[in-house]
Order: structure tokens, then C-alpha cells, then sequence
């Protein structure tokens, strides 16, 4: 019992604080615009390019 008590707590904590660090990221990325644009992950196959239909990504 007291390990699902921990879990339920655990994994709420866990998602806010990776939310917490994306946010800081994006603030960061603003201030420094000398360092590039924010990048996602998530941006190679498996993510946003399609590469499961398509079989490969398109590089820019």
C-alpha cells in the first residue's frame, strides 16, 4: 500500500517538474537568441516528419 501511495504522488511530481524545465528552456532560448532556436525532442523519426509512413525523414 504504501508503495502505491508513493507512485501516485511520484509521478504527478515527476511530470510537473519536466514541465518545469521545458518552461525554463523556452525562457532561456529567449533571452539567448545568439544560441539558435528551441528545439523540441522528439524532432527525429518517431516525432513530427512522418517518417512512419514515408519510411525516412526529409532533411532540410
Amino acid at each position: 500500500m504504501r508503495d502505491l501511495l508513493i507512485a501516485i504522488v511520484a509521478v504527478p511530481v515527476l511530470v510537473l517538474f519536466w514541465f518545469t524545465v521545458q518552461h525554463i528552456t523556452r525562457l532561456y532560448s529567449l533571452r539567448h537568441p545568439e544560441l539558435g532556436a528551441h528545439r523540441e525532442e522528439g524532432g527525429g523519426c518517431g516525432g513530427r516528419c512522418g517518417c512512419g509512413a514515408a519510411g525516412k525523414c526529409k532533411k532540410k
